[in-house]
């Protein structure tokens, strides 16, 4: 099916972006990547007026070194991700995860901000940021403010990012030498996840000292699995399966074609084990 039409604008400043979403009002849609856009603007499921493309914005995109944190900005593509030192170093899950993203023609266009306004639950992005617990920042017509990635996603699609703001930059504090691993389980390949789990830990000697548990698709948000990051504090690799047992409390899967919501939170208690392994594997 062919999009309706629509005026097209690609700003190339945060500022000339800003402007031009507050005189279009709602009747504007923003382009990152264009892998989630694109197909809804073709299916026909939202018809904007105004489609405002941030891919020539050269200052949102790239990973720079914030000191306590590395920055990454919204628009820097997934490929860039899984091949740059700083993120290899102080936030390998991410790497690990986004590594798992569709094809490498995907990954070339993708976004990392994309995927994160987009907030699917099934996206392969939030779980990691979430654990990482990371800091986003957000530009609009009342200035700059930074958001908590425990608050960011806030329902099904839905984040803290208002009308007429941008997603600018991601800053996730430094896990240097943190194991970390990122388990998918899809039907068939370059699949959403049916679903997934971030892992990444910080040893010492053989037990885990400090864990940090994300989970894609385990509800209408990313969301955290804080009882078993507590449970997994001190253990070795034979006490996995007990502390990783709880990894679906307190989650609210869907049920749908690729599987119910049971089903769902066994494999949640079996990809969180199988990830935090991993992750101790280095």
């Amino acid at each position: 099916m062919i999009p309706t039409s629509f005026d097209y604008v690609a700003p190339t400043s945060v500022d000339e972006a800003l402007s031009v979403l507050a005189e279009a009002g709602d009747d504007a849609k923003v382009l990152a990547g264009g892998q989630s856009l694109l197909p809804i603007l073709r299916m026909r499921l939202n018809a904007p007026e105004k489609v405002v493309d941030l891919g020539r914005i050269e200052a949102l995109r790239g990973v720079r070194d914030g000191g306590d944190h590395i920055a990454i900005g919204a628009m820097t593509p997934y490929c860039d991700i899984v091949d740059d030192a700083l993120v290899r170093e102080h936030a390998l899950l991410l790497a690990k995860a986004v590594e798992t993203v569709a094809d490498p023609q995907i990954r070339h266009r993708g976004t990392v901000g994309g995927a994160l306004v987009h907030a699917d639950p099934a996206g392969d992005v939030g779980a990691p940021v979430l654990a990482l617990e990371a800091t986003l920042v957000v530009v609009g017509p009342g200035g700059e403010r930074t958001v908590a990635a425990s608050d960011f996603f806030q329902d099904l699609f839905e984040t803290s990012v208002g009308d007429g703001e941008l997603l600018t930059e991601i800053r996730i504090p430094k896990h240097t030498g943190w194991g970390a691993s990122y388990e998918k389980f899809v039907r068939v390949s370059h699949q959403w996840s049916i679903v997934a789990v971030a892992a990444t830990v910080r040893l010492d000697g053989g037990s885990i000292a400090e864990a940090r548990i994300g989970l894609t698709n385990m509800g209408s948000t990313p969301l955290r699995a804080t009882a078993v990051e507590q449970a997994l504090v001190g253990k070795d690799v034979a006490g996995l399966a007990a502390a990783c047992s709880a990894a679906a409390e307190g989650t609210n899967p869907p049920s749908d074609l690729n599987g119910d919501a049971d089903y769902r939170r066994h494999l949640a208690g079996v990809l969180a084990r199988r990830a935090v392994q991993k992750a101790m594997e280095g």
